[in-house]
């Protein structure tokens, strides 16, 4: 990974409880609702191996998976709350959708719109992304896929939106040969699976930290998903008007969200 950000949030329970102490619109606060609230929208509080989660469950015969990052100023969204604001009430989840450099461009593959505006790295360097095999989440009409990056570049599947990450999680139906069962590292993770020949993609955000094992078999063993991608960690934010939460970070790159057709 060729950038390190600090987290302007700290775990979300915590956030929570302070939003709680200083009312609900408390400046700098996730805004969340108790788990036991009823859900609505795409997004959901889930528990795998006594570790909380949010997963966000789209199915794309029935909205729109896509890609953002640069606004009509040709300016980064920046934020989920920016995303929020121009995309409006169509705009159903969001979270954060790969790594990116100083400057909030993607570190590999991006598409938006069918526009290829930064190619495929498969150049090694330190980082979580340059551990390979890292990969591609990509949508193309109303599927979606994830494949590791010489798959993907081998099926060449021009597609509607991709973005590059790494380092994948789970490769067709195993969890990624570097990633061990519980390693030392610990953070607040996000990432992406597909399910049901990619007519469903599947988003989970950790609640609190956790390592890319635990997060790696979420994927796999809960939520069934034959290949996964890591998205990031530590920035890892989350947009679902349906649970009254939009988390806050330092400035983000790509973003990933579900719009209605």
């Amino acid at each position: 990974m060729t950038r390190r950000l600090a987290v302007l949030v700290p775990a979300r329970f915590a956030a929570f409880l302070a939003a709680l102490a200083l009312g609900p619109l408390a400046s700098g606060a996730v805004q969340a609702q108790p788990a036991a609230a009823a859900a609505k929208g795409p997004c959901e509080a889930v528990e795998f191996e006594g570790q909380p989660y949010t997963i966000c469950t789209v199915d794309l015969r029935r909205e729109r998976v896509r890609l953002f990052w640069l606004g009509a100023d040709g300016l980064p969204y920046g934020s989920l709350s920016s995303l929020a604001d121009r995309q409006g009430p169509r705009l159903s989840f969001a979270m954060n959708a790969g790594m990116y450099d100083k400057g909030q461009a993607p570190v590999g593959l991006y598409v938006e719109d069918g526009r290829e505006m930064k190619g495929v790295s498969t150049a090694n360097g330190p980082g979580n992304f340059h551990l390979k095999p890292n990969g591609v989440f990509y949508v193309k009409g109303d599927r979606a896929g994830v494949l590791d990056t010489g798959r993907y570049l081998r099926a060449k599947p021009a597609p509607d939106f991709a973005t590059q990450s790494g380092p994948m999680l789970v490769v067709e139906g195993k969890i990624h040969p570097k990633i061990s069962a519980d390693g030392p590292s610990q953070k607040i993770r996000n990432g992406v699976g597909v399910r049901d020949g990619g007519r469903v993609a599947l988003f989970a955000i950790s609640e609190r930290p956790v390592t890319f094992g635990a997060f790696a078999r979420l994927f796999k063993d809960s939520l069934g998903c034959r290949n996964a991608l890591f998205l990031d960690g530590s920035v890892s934010s989350l947009y679902a008007p349906g649970l009254g939460r939009s988390d806050l970070s330092r400035p983000l790159g790509p973003l990933v969200g579900a719009v209605g057709k």
